[in-house]
């Protein structure tokens, strides 16, 4: 079957997967296909478990190394290489016995020597995002959301243009989840980074994407490439917009339509 191109070629383009596909075995996990994200873009990846969507984010991380293709991020090629994304996984991951401070700078501890420079760095990010008190306390007396709060603050302090985040919010009540949503979005803005993320929620996608690719089931290819032109910043009223309710029932219509075929 012929690859599937989304996006097109653009000065402001940060990663492109060209024709990229990865099998395990003979089982194809990431049809053949070529996708463009532009820089400081927030695009949404959803679709049905084990479509490939953690393939792919493996592949762009160089985790996997896929049998066809090539990853460009900025025009340059990091197939099957690592070190350039801040990947952010569903569990936090923290280290109990290190405090926030001392999650936040992990990276740095497991790559180099931590420096004043990154405890300062990390200090700013916990001050600025709402857990300023909380720098000399552990894991296990922080919530939920406190939690995921200083895992991205972790992967932020790679200092990478790249995050891949994969279902960061999956585990939190409806109310948290809402305002971590809303608390992404912020650091999102400040930081000018380019995300993409995977959720199976579809009102998430919406809320906070420029972008959504919806995925078909294995073998995963992506089908439908939507944009998300409802105005910034995204509030509660979007929720409830009709905009917002057209775009939703259209993702709703091609998931199902692919589990359908």
């Amino acid at each position: 079957m012929q690859g599937l191109y989304i996006g097109g070629v653009s000065n402001s383009e940060l990663l492109r997967l060209d024709g990229v596909e990865k099998r395990f075995g003979e089982t194809v996990a990431l049809q053949e296909s070529t996708i463009s994200i532009d820089r400081g873009s927030f695009v949404s990846i959803v679709g049905p478990s084990g479509c490939g969507k953690s393939t792919l984010f493996n592949v762009v991380a160089g985790l996997l190394t896929p049998e066809k293709g090539d990853i460009l991020l900025d025009g340059r090629s990091v197939r099957g290489k690592t070190g350039h994304v801040g990947y952010m996984l569903q569990k936090d991951l923290l280290v109990p016995w290190r405090t926030v401070l001392g999650n936040i700078t992990l990276g740095a501890r497991l790559t180099r020597r931590v420096t004043s420079d990154d405890r300062a760095q990390a200090s700013a990010f916990a001050s600025r995002y709402g857990l300023g008190e909380f720098l000399n306390h552990y894991p296990g007396s922080l919530s939920g959301g406190m939690r995921q709060r200083v895992a991205l603050m972790r992967t932020l302090a790679l200092n990478q243009p790249l995050l891949l985040l994969d279902e960061p919010f999956g585990a939190l009540d409806a109310q948290t989840r809402f305002e971590m949503q809303q608390w992404l979005l912020q650091v999102w803005r400040d930081s000018e980074r380019t995300v993409l993320f995977i959720t199976h929620d579809v009102d998430e996608a919406v809320f906070l994407s420029d972008r959504v690719l919806v995925m078909s089931p294995r073998p995963g290819r992506v089908v439908d490439d939507l944009t998300i032109d409802l105005p910034r910043p995204r509030t509660l009223e979007t929720l409830t917009s009709p905009e917002f309710t057209a775009l939703k029932a259209t993702i709703l219509h091609q998931l199902h339509a692919e589990r359908a075929q």
